[in-house]
């Protein structure tokens, strides 16, 4: 600390040299301080943490807008498919279905008399939501089965 450094002139006066050496201070706080947060492994462990997070976050939020527009794709497909399926059928398993459509509804409303007649309460309430829930699905509920027959219709053929 005998030699000033060669790259700073020497201080003329008392007041300039208090300056130098409060700038000095001033940068090696900083160096100091900038070290420090350096090795704070804690700290730097949680900031990390806390990016790789927020990266997660926004994409699993990207993975689920992908997969709502692909699951909207897909029911839009399938119902189409189901449209074709039951257009190709031929009027007479179309008949048929309906005929056995009839006997099924004739045959589940004596079943639904003996149910009102027997079943407990809580039982009925159940049963009369998941009707309910049916007949709010009824468009999917009869594709399903359009493509069930059509399925039968293709294994007796091979058969």
């Amino acid at each position: 600390m005998t030699q000033p450094p060669h790259d700073e002139p020497t201080a003329s006066s008392p007041e300039e040299l208090r300056e130098q050496v409060e700038e000095t201070r001033a940068e090696l706080g900083e160096t100091v301080e900038a070290l420090a947060a350096k090795t704070d492994v804690k700290a730097r462990a949680q900031e990390k943490a806390a990016e790789v997070k927020e990266q997660a976050a926004a994409k699993a939020s990207e993975l689920k807008e992908q997969a709502a527009l692909k699951a909207g794709e897909l029911k839009a497909k399938a119902a189409d498919l189901a449209h074709q399926a039951q257009d190709r059928l031929p009027d007479p398993v179309k008949d048929k279905a309906a005929q056995a459509a009839g006997q099924a509804r004739a045959t589940a409303a004596q079943a639904g008399q003996l149910w009102q007649e027997k079943a407990p309460e809580p039982a009925r309430e159940k049963a009369a939501r998941g009707a309910q829930l049916a007949r709010d699905n009824r468009k999917v509920l009869l594709a399903a089965a359009g493509a069930v027959v059509v399925w039968l219709a293709c294994r007796r053929r091979k058969g």
